[in-house]
């Protein structure tokens, strides 16, 4: 069983998790049906809409250096101001790109813990939003530390490969806290009625969805990317705000997901480690409000992940697994792939690859890493070599 938090241990004694193939029930998945349809399901059932009058948006650069990291990247900061009758918000954007070229294509994603933790460059700023106080676990203050992502995020290989990375602190958005949540771009949400009770009301993975596609409105104005090749990509919970930004914004033109597991790439109706009444206990926020309604009832759900991947179609996506990391349902992840596949004129094979051999189908990837819940320099090298290919 993987290493599970104490929030989990909890719903886990009343509802244990299943992690025997012979346990998963007989399902039937729901047809690939119309985009439009699809994503209104995936909006009222699972992610929530989030409805907002359109922000007036204000972009100002306040770091420019062209010989960052000893001379290897042109680094950016820009603070990004989000404005509407609603209220505003604000998040900072930290970009490298390599120095070497022009137009580059871009890997836009969200961290966890703060800009400054994707490298130990001290110019890197610190967040101002919320951020987890003393009492967390001692495991998530290392987490805060500078470089402490470097691993995760790979930025020297990226700039080396000749592309360039952009990234926010998720938190800048929204919150990672039930209690916090409403502390970004929430604020910018159209005022219902104190009366009304929206159970599609979307909240964190429906403001960091939308807040993607912010962030890709701002480095847009730097005119120093390739904005035909830009990639959304995201790790596990980041992993699900990623593919739903991408199923939903077509200027993500390759979709990435790392162990997004259970609402992310997972198939929900086979019901395997991490599932909607372990998500909607241990993280209230993430989720709309409906989604509850489908606790232990994951066959009555109106649309299955399969579905959310198809809707990238016919961009380029890519899902990867680790084999260890059986509280994600790995192979729920590819079959959810190869269910979709369909959306692309694609096949897969049944059966998902062996560990650390990953397949490709046009403009479809999938891998499954050796290891545990993770993303790792062996996942970015699949991924490099994955856009080298569709972009050219």
């Amino acid at each position: 069983m993987p290493a599970e938090t104490k929030l989990e241990k909890s719903i886990s004694e009343t509802h244990p998790p299943n992690y025997s193939e012979a346990e998963v029930p007989a399902y039937q998945l729901p047809p690939i049906g119309p985009r439009q349809q699809t994503q209104a399901h995936f909006e009222a059932a699972i992610y929530g809409r989030f409805l907002v009058e359109p922000p007036e948006i204000r972009v100002d650069v306040f770091d420019r250096e062209d010989a960052a990291l000893n001379g290897l990247a042109r680094r950016r900061q820009l603070r990004v101001s989000l404005r509407n009758s609603s209220g505003q918000s604000e998040m900072v954007v930290l970009v490298y790109l390599p120095a070497s070229r022009p137009g580059a294509p871009l890997f836009l994603g969200l961290n966890f813990s703060g800009n400054h933790t994707l490298h130990l460059d001290p110019a890197i700023n610190r967040p101002v939003s919320w951020v987890p106080p003393p009492d967390y676990p001692a495991s998530w203050a290392k987490k805060q530390e500078r470089g402490s992502w470097t691993e995760r995020f790979q930025p020297e290989l990226l700039l080396r490969r000749g592309y360039g990375i952009a990234t926010v602190y998720a938190g800048d958005i929204a919150p990672d806290d039930p209690q916090h949540v409403g502390e970004g771009v929430l604020r910018l949400r159209s005022k219902a009625p104190a009366d009304q009770v929206d159970e599609s009301r979307g909240s964190a993975i429906a403001a960091w969805a939308w807040g993607l596609s912010r962030v890709l409105d701002a480095v847009a104005t730097l005119e120093e990317i390739d904005l035909s090749c830009v990639a959304v990509t995201g790790f596990s919970r980041m992993g699900k705000a990623a593919l739903w930004a991408g199923a939903q914004d077509p200027r993500f033109s390759l979709v990435i997901a790392t162990n997004s597991g259970a609402g992310g790439a997972a198939l929900s109706r086979r019901r395997i480690g991490e599932r909607g009444i372990h998500l909607n206990h241990n993280f209230p926020h993430w989720f709309c409000p409906a989604f509850r309604r489908y606790n232990e009832r994951e066959a009555e759900l109106p649309v299955d992940q399969h579905q959310l991947l198809a809707l990238v179609a016919p961009r380029a996506l890519y899902v990867s697994s680790a084999d260890e990391d059986i509280w994600a349902d790995p192979r729920g992840e590819y079959l959810s792939l190869a269910a979709a596949a369909t959306a692309w004129g694609a096949h897969f094979p049944a059966e998902p690859p062996a560990a650390n051999q990953p397949v490709w189908q046009g403009r479809l990837g999938y891998h499954l890493r050796k290891g545990p819940h993770d993303c790792t320099e062996y996942d970015w090298r699949q991924y490099l070599d994955f856009a080298d290919r569709i972009w050219k």
